[in-house]
């Protein structure tokens, strides 16, 4: 991992708090871990508004590069990510929700069409949005995230998008 990137941890929970945020404090480790920069990390109730504005915020910082959401991504009434934030996407990953469905099969059998993760660009920034458990959070990053925001993995990676790079 050459190029060290700026990434910031949102969690989207009506129950959790800082201090029981597992999924969250398991991607804020996995980032720092892979040598990449934990610059900012908040916990919000989950509502499109609220979630909107945090993440709008962390899209207009230049200095942030990668969002990662996790939590709101299900079917409840209250799950909301997916509406909330793919708004804001100028560009949408497709296949990001596809693969991490694929992957979470093997995991957890036709569950996984539970989840709707979604991944998408805003403004140089690349926002993923995970499932809340952290079993799904850990496929996400080992198996997808980590390797696309590796400047050194190839054929193909999204950091050149993020930093600004080109070649």
């Amino acid at each position: 991992m050459a190029t060290p990137l700026n990434i910031a941890i949102l969690t989207i929970s009506d129950t959790r708090t800082l201090n029981n945020d597992t999924s969250g404090d398991y991607l804020a480790e996995a980032v720092t871990e892979s040598g990449h920069n934990l610059v900012a990390r908040e916990l919000v109730k989950d509502d499109v508004y609220v979630q909107r504005a945090v993440v709008s915020g962390w899209i207009a910082d230049p200095a942030i590069q990668a969002i990662l959401v996790t939590g709101g991504t299900g079917f409840t009434h209250r799950d909301s990510t997916p509406e909330a934030l793919s708004v804001l996407f100028d560009k949408q990953v497709d296949g990001f929700g596809e693969l991490f469905r694929a992957l979470s099969y093997e995991e957890i059998g036709t569950s996984t069409i539970q989840s709707r993760a979604i991944a998408g660009f805003a403004n140089r920034t690349v926002i993923f949005c995970l499932p809340g458990s952290t079993g799904a959070c850990r496929t996400a990053w080992t198996r997808i995230i980590q390797s696309q925001l590796d400047s050194e993995y190839t054929p193909c990676n999204f950091v050149k998008q993020l930093t600004g790079e080109h070649g």
